[in-house]
């Protein structure tokens, strides 16, 4: 079964500046030089072939052609320290930095863990409420003043909260982003159990902790986590969304490149060290491998929780998960990491079993020169976009081109859409609507790809913006829209009627949408 909805549905319909959180997204600082301060700061991966490390390498062109139909845009999997396998989909590549969603919330719980080792952060049953004295908390009774950081590491706290996780529609969250504190809407929550007593997934815990981090100290998790885990482990300052100042969205909005990712999922294959450093308290990898809060998934009943971590006992897997199939996938037992980037559902177990199938020895294997060229032959392919059929272009082509379409409210949250279809190159603009008080309509543009192709433009705080464009008839224009790093993929129907225009499609829950637009104006 498709696990659904594991972070914040930062997209409504196409809000592309714009948290799900009141207020625009904010990425938390750019990319900026990593400080060199050890050699193993400077530590690269290294490649191998997979038979080196004992793994079979037709299998592995299995999963990546298995891959290319199941909307993967990455695949990276290392054993022994070392990359067997590095793919990527175009028009996805290794240089576009990823969304990983809710694996996010992994790095909360890994920063979390850092305050426990070095003092700041005193015990793991320190009491929620002790850390928001300054607020004045609703619906506080015995069972809310229970809940510690180890029961929001576990999704135990015991708050009322629907996210829909296996279905259905996510209120808890909806109505968070239309809130004007995030904090406080979190903190007022009325509880439906007492803490500890079952799993409920919730995001808020994430945001607590985030919230947490920043008063113990002093810094957004963004600039901790830059100074106390990226840095050590060579990774250049990610950016990483934030829902205000100075506070991180702790749940979701971490973007990374595959293979730093891979280093994190590395960190824990190695129990929490690094170059012979301890970053994380003993014990702290063993429980979480030996998780016991019960998920009570009805797609997989063996799965078991722990620090914001998914676990598979019978397939001895461990998972940082977020939605749409990012996953940060560790196989202690075989020594592996595998790291996943997606923009639709995957199955988790069925990924294990072909990773772990793979595998055919602790030892290198012969030579295989066959299916060493077969792998990199799939590697090739994938790498390169299969250009879609492209229709007849129409005289409507013409007549549409260079007009303004404006949109009343609508799913898809677009206001206003220009094309500029006969130009050299092609190119649109477009607005959306955003929650931002502040900056209610936000303005894109960039060029659209007319001969079957996605066309790369603006960068977004969600993705690298990418459009292609084909005419279904006379009267219908197709418009593929990729949030490229992102987990967005977007279909809309123009259909033109004399000076009328009908936007089609569906929204980010899979919902039926109309717009009918205003009478058109020229550019």
């Amino acid at each position: 079964m498709q696990v659904q909805r594991l972070a914040l549905p930062m997209l409504a319909g196409l809000v592309l500046a714009a948290s799900a959180l009141s207020g625009a997204a904010r990425a938390q600082g750019a990319a900026e030089p990593m400080r060199q301060t050890s050699q193993w700061q400077n530590w690269q991966w290294q490649t191998s072939t997979p038979e080196e490390q004992g793994m079979d390498s037709a299998a592995l062109t299995r999963l990546v052609n298995d891959g290319a139909a199941h909307s993967l845009d990455s695949l990276l999997i290392a054993r022994h320290g070392r990359i067997v396998l590095d793919a990527y989909y175009a028009p996805y590549t290794p240089e576009i930095p990823h969304l990983f969603n809710s694996v996010t919330k992994v790095v909360t719980g890994t920063l979390v863990a850092m305050l426990l080792r070095d003092g700041v952060l005193d015990n793991l049953d320190h009491r929620m409420v002790d850390f928001f004295g300054d607020r004045s908390i609703a619906n506080l009774d015995d069972r809310k003043r229970a809940i510690t950081v180890q029961t929001m590491l576990d999704m135990t706290s015991g708050m009322a909260w629907t996210e829909g996780v296996e279905g259905g529609r996510p209120d808890s969250l909806i109505e968070w982003g239309r809130s004007p504190d995030a904090i406080q809407f979190i903190l007022d929550r009325p509880m439906a159990k007492a803490p500890g007593e079952a799993f409920d997934y919730n995001t808020g815990n994430a945001q607590l902790l985030a919230a947490i981090i920043n008063k113990l100290t002093g810094m957004s998790a963004r600039d901790y986590a830059v100074t106390k885990l990226f840095r050590p482990l060579g990774i250049a300052a990610p950016y990483w969304h934030s829902i205000g100042p100075g506070l991180t969205q702790g749940g979701g909005g971490l973007q990374l490149a595959p293979r730093d990712a891979a280093r994190i999922g590395l960190l824990y294959l190695h129990d929490g060290e690094w170059d012979g450093q301890r970053l994380l308290p003993t014990g702290w990898v063993d429980r979480i491998r030996h998780a016991t809060t019960d998920m009570h998934a009805s797609f997989d009943p063996s799965l078991r929780y722990a620090s914001f971590f998914w676990v598979m006992p019978q397939r001895q897997v461990v998972m940082a998960v977020g939605d749409r199939c990012q996953l940060v996938m560790l196989l202690p037992a075989l020594d592996i990491v595998t790291v996943v980037t997606a923009r639709d559902y995957c199955s988790f177990g069925r990924m294990a079993d072909e990773i772990s199938g793979a595998v055919k020895s602790d030892t290198a294997l012969p030579v295989n020169s066959v299916g060493g060229n077969q792998l990199a032959s799939a590697l090739r392919d994938i790498a390169t976009e299969k250009p879609s059929a492209v229709g007849a272009v129409p005289e409507t082509a013409a007549a549409i081109s260079g007009k303004t379409w404006r949109f009343p409210a609508n799913g898809f949250n677009l206001r206003a859409l220009t094309l500029h279809l006969t130009d050299q190159p092609a190119h649109y603009e477009l607005e959306t609507a955003t929650p931002d008080p502040a900056r209610p309509v936000t303005t894109l543009a960039g060029p659209i790809g007319l001969d079957g192709a996605y066309r790369l433009g603006q960068p977004t705080a969600l993705g690298v913006m990418a459009l292609k464009g084909t005419w279904q008839d006379n009267q219908t224009f197709a418009i593929d829209l990729r949030l490229v790093g992102g987990d967005t993929d977007r279909r809309w129907l123009l259909s033109f009627d004399g000076g009328k225009a009908r936007l089609s499609g569906k929204d980010r829950f899979g919902r039926d949408v109309k717009a009918d637009a205003e009478a058109p104006g020229a550019q």
